[in-house]
């Protein structure tokens, strides 16, 4: 089994708590394990996962950094590192994370999500428009793609001339 495997097997334990809301024991549990395993990318990744959904931004970032810094090209630390910059209020640098993921994914749904978020939180209506339509193009689930709609709508009223679906400035 290669390094990364062992490191996905031991993590899915701290995952599964996870997806199962059990932040605390995610935590707990994903803590211990890098105290055996301190290089484990997906441990790092999770926690950092959890401390996000406890809305501990700061502490999920350093743990999405890390994973970063053991496996550089980990696209998903990046897309989650991302968006715990934008919770932050760091748009550029959350922007920055964006198009580093759009470099090795160019088509991921989750960067023009970042990017077209982050754009909307700055008053960038063009660009928060372009990337958010990008966005909805990818048919993500219908909780996320009422929210892109109701940042569109806002736009729309924000400009009443930028109709949706308007590709004048792509």
């Amino acid at each position: 089994m290669h390094e990364a495997e062992a490191h996905w097997e031991t993590a899915q334990e701290g995952a599964e708590l996870l997806r199962e809301g059990e932040h605390e024991q995610a935590i707990a549990l994903l803590s211990e394990l890098l105290t055996r395993e301190p290089q484990n990318e997906y441990a790092y990744f999770f926690l950092g996962s959890a401390y996000y959904e406890q809305e501990q931004y700061d502490r999920a970032l350093k743990c999405y950094v890390t994973a970063l810094a053991l496996v550089p090209s980990y696209v998903g630390a990046m897309v989650h590192a991302g968006h715990s910059l934008r919770m932050l209020g760091r748009y550029r640098e959350a922007v920055r994370m964006a198009h580093q993921v759009l470099s090795r994914a160019p088509n991921d749904p989750d960067a023009f999500f970042l990017i077209g978020a982050c754009s909307f939180a700055v008053g960038d209506d063009a660009k928060a428009k372009n990337y958010l339509e990008l966005f909805l193009q990818t048919n993500p689930e219908l909780e996320v793609a009422t929210e892109v709609q109701g940042m569109l709508q806002v736009i729309m009223a924000r400009d009443p001339s930028q109709s949706l679906h308007d590709d004048d400035d792509n």
